[in-house]
């Protein structure tokens, strides 16, 4: 059976200006079309007032939120030993072929998507549909973009764009730059796709996020890892001039 093709790093990396452009149409396509609210309103029952999920279900709440955190958590960790291993241990493990630097792409990635996408709540200034007149709260609907009026201004800043319980688990597109094989990496990122899109759409049916709130997360993502590959460059050295395989 013939092995599947190894792909070219580069690949990915010159997917960086089309994920640039991508987060700029899909902040057009979500400021010039309703597209948010009418998602919204399917998951939002206006006979009875609430959402199609319900916050307070303990059941819900661990396999979709405090669950995947504790799991991603777990796995984060682990990565982080990976990358301080010896080559030799890596090899022991299968990953003998993967260098110490896409293990440290992988983990940053994982660390730090999560606190930019936090950093860009607080100043986004966006509520949830959960807050908003439109589905029993006290706030105007205003998009990213348009401040809200002088004369219906929230007391409080809205702290809801983009998504944050879901961008740790897009953050595991940066198992693509671990992957060796075309194979690897897509499924790397369909499961990024899946474990990112299940977390997002859980905070969606319980009024805590819009669907452009999601769809921006994972392009924010992927222009994450991407620019740490640049920032660290190839190969990575973790301390002097010897090489991964010296220096393990």
């Amino acid at each position: 059976m013939t092995p599947p093709a190894l792909s070219p790093p580069l690949r990915i990396d010159r997917t960086l200006p089309w994920a640039l452009a991508g987060l700029a149409l899909a902040l057009a396509l979500f400021e010039l079309t309703d597209i948010d609210l009418r998602v919204q309103d399917t998951l939002f029952d206006a006979a009875r007032g609430a959402w199609r999920v319900d916050e307070d279900d303990r059941l819900g709440r661990t396999l979709f939120y405090s669950g995947p955190k504790i799991l991603l958590i777990g796995f984060g960790l682990a990565v982080i030993a990976m990358a301080c291993v010896s080559e030799r241990r890596r090899d022991e493990l299968g990953f003998g072929q993967v260098h110490r630097r896409d293990f440290w792409v992988l983990a940053l990635t994982l660390a730090t998507t999560p606190a930019l996408v936090g950093g860009l709540k607080d100043a986004t200034n966006v509520f949830c549909p959960r807050d908003l007149q439109r589905y029993g709260g006290a706030v105007p609907y205003m998009k990213l973009f348009p401040p809200f009026p002088a004369s219906d201004r929230p007391a409080r800043r809205g702290y809801c764009f983009p998504a944050g319980h879901a961008s740790g688990g897009f953050a595991l597109c940066a198992l693509a730059g671990v992957a060796r094989t075309r194979r690897g990496q897509w499924r790397s990122l369909a499961l990024a796709v899946a474990t990112g899109g299940m977390m997002g759409v859980y905070q969606m049916a319980k009024g805590a996020h819009f669907l452009s709130h999601t769809v921006i997360t994972i392009l924010l993502a992927w222009t994450i890892f991407l620019a740490w590959r640049r920032a660290l460059g190839r190969p990575f050295k973790l301390s002097g001039p010897a090489t991964d395989q010296g220096a393990s």
